[in-house]
């Protein structure tokens, strides 16, 4: 029987403890062989610690790292078939392009490295530049360099940690296409660690979202930002609106819950919640899912829709959007994005408008979690 797990990265149990400090609580993780895999999460979730345990950076209080049938566990860094790139690149400022990517070879008695390394600047498109000195390169060609040089070792698994953080908004867009092409092309598993939730989405088949040293949600970036199943990943991934309701129904595919005097549709299978008549929820919704018309316009809304009412409390015009901040009587500074097509000049401060969306876009939470858990200014606190 052909063994299916051969290039998993598989963590069991895996934990960390500093003293009294919780790093890492236990946990199950396995990371498929070939993917692009990212930990996720805020400054002290976890992620990078986990990251080093897989690297051999740190040794787990409890449990066990494997690399396909392999326990590594007990082994030394450079046991591990694993490569790290971090934030700093530490590329050897001495030392060429060339030179700095045949490192890893040179060290392990390797002579006849022209060909490996003319093959690497070829894949990270820098061929070039072979004959310069890193303080030559852009950031974004010097973190190409730094993947050169590990992916050259053949690695099972490359490791990357904030390799991004260093670079401006521009470049670093570019560069999650590159890493990802670099993946897709090599086939290797990459195992990504970011605070950044655009850059996960982006690159990532695979998002643990994790907060508090455990993993809140596994999935691929799609299920995580349409069906989170936390208060914390609904509010971490992008902005969510969620709104305290009662559960008037329940009976249904689609639950009737009311909040203040709007009556609203919840699908029952988007719902992560028990829910019992008379029982509480959050609904949540994202705010590009949401149209919004002025109060005038009321009676073109068509039937079946979630509707409530509200007042515009703030507008900004950002070019493929604009995003409006409204008060409403069910959820203060309820967010809506409304794309830049036709754009009603009408809707400015202070109008009345009628906020509407399909029940089908709501999703539902469990009240009795906290509603800011993963917000910005939750987050930073």
């Amino acid at each position: 029987m052909t063994d299916t797990t051969r290039g998993d990265v598989r963590l069991s149990g895996i934990s960390k403890k500093y003293g009294s400090f919780q790093a890492v609580h236990p946990l199950d993780l396995t990371i498929p062989e070939g993917s692009f895999f990212a930990l996720l999460g805020a400054s002290g979730c976890g992620k990078t610690t986990t990251l080093r345990m897989i690297a051999g950076l740190e040794d787990p209080t409890t449990g066990t790292v494997r690399l396909g049938d392999q326990d590594v566990t007990a082994l030394p860094p450079y046991k591990r078939p694993v490569n790290t790139v971090f934030q700093s690149y530490a590329l050897f400022p001495h030392l060429d392009i060339t030179e700095n990517i045949a490192f890893g070879l040179r060290r392990r008695g390797i002579k006849s490295v022209k060909k490996q390394v003319d093959d690497m600047l070829e894949l990270v498109q820098l061929g070039d530049h072979a004959r310069k000195k890193p303080h030559q390169l852009s950031g974004g060609q010097q973190q190409r360099v730094a993947v050169a040089r590990a992916l050259i070792n053949h690695p099972k698994v490359l490791l990357l940690d904030e390799p991004l953080g260093a670079l401006d908004l521009k470049l670093r867009r570019q560069m999650q296409l590159e890493l990802k092409r670099i993946q897709t092309e090599v086939g290797i598993t990459f195992v990504h660690v970011t605070h950044d939730q655009e850059e996960a989405m982006t690159m990532a088949d695979q998002v643990a979202v994790m907060n508090a040293g455990r993993v809140e949600q596994l999935g691929s970036p799609a299920e995580l930002y349409e069906n989170p199943q936390t208060t914390f990943v609904a509010n971490f991934l992008g902005t969510s609106n969620l709104i305290t309701a009662e559960v008037a129904d329940s009976s249904g595919d689609s639950l009737v819950v009311k909040a203040g005097d709007a009556k609203l549709s919840l699908p029952a299978a988007r719902t992560s919640a028990e829910t019992r008549t008379g029982g509480k929820v959050l609904l949540g919704i994202r705010p590009e899912k949401i149209s919004l018309v002025h109060a005038d316009e009321a009676g073109t809304i068509a039937a079946g829709r979630n509707r409530i009412t509200g007042r515009i409390a703030q507008s900004s015009f950002i070019g493929v959007s604009t995003q409006y901040v409204i008060d409403t009587p069910v959820c203060d500074a309820f967010e809506v994005y409304v794309q830049n097509i036709e754009r009603d000049g009408r809707l400015t401060p202070g109008t009345e408008v009628v906020l509407h969306w399909n029940p089908e876009h709501s999703f539902g939470l469990d009240a009795a979690q906290d509603i800011d858990a993963g917000t910005e200014e939750e987050v930073t606190a």
